[in-house]
């Protein structure tokens, strides 16, 4: 079990790197539909765990790109489902979003 505070300030440096605000009971059984995290384009979920099977895999990603100076990216497909998924860095996405926004690329 996590202490309450590890993951409350988990949410709370989330919210921030996104410039978005903390849901306050967040992790209560409320019905709020805000997710963790408030945002104007984004719903977001903070989980914190011990372990993510996909941590593993997104390490071997990111020392392979760190080896050729690049963002490492970790695209997911599960077999009969639609869609995919991108496992990235928080760091590397907020810079990807202030590009995005200055119109670079």
């Amino acid at each position: 079990m996590v202490a309450r505070d590890t993951w409350k300030k988990f949410e709370r440096k989330v919210a921030k790197k996104l410039g978005g605000v903390r849901t306050p009971l967040s992790g209560s059984h409320s019905r709020h539909t805000s997710g963790d995290v408030i945002h104007d384009r984004f719903y977001v979920e903070c989980k914190y765990r011990s372990r993510f099977a996909v941590v593993t895999l997104f390490d071997e990603v990111r020392e392979k790109a760190k080896r050729e100076g690049k963002i490492p990216i970790l695209a997911l497909k599960q077999k009969n489902r639609r869609g995919e998924l991108v496992v990235l860095d928080l760091d590397d996405f907020v810079d990807l979003l202030e590009v995005n926004r200055c119109g670079g690329g």
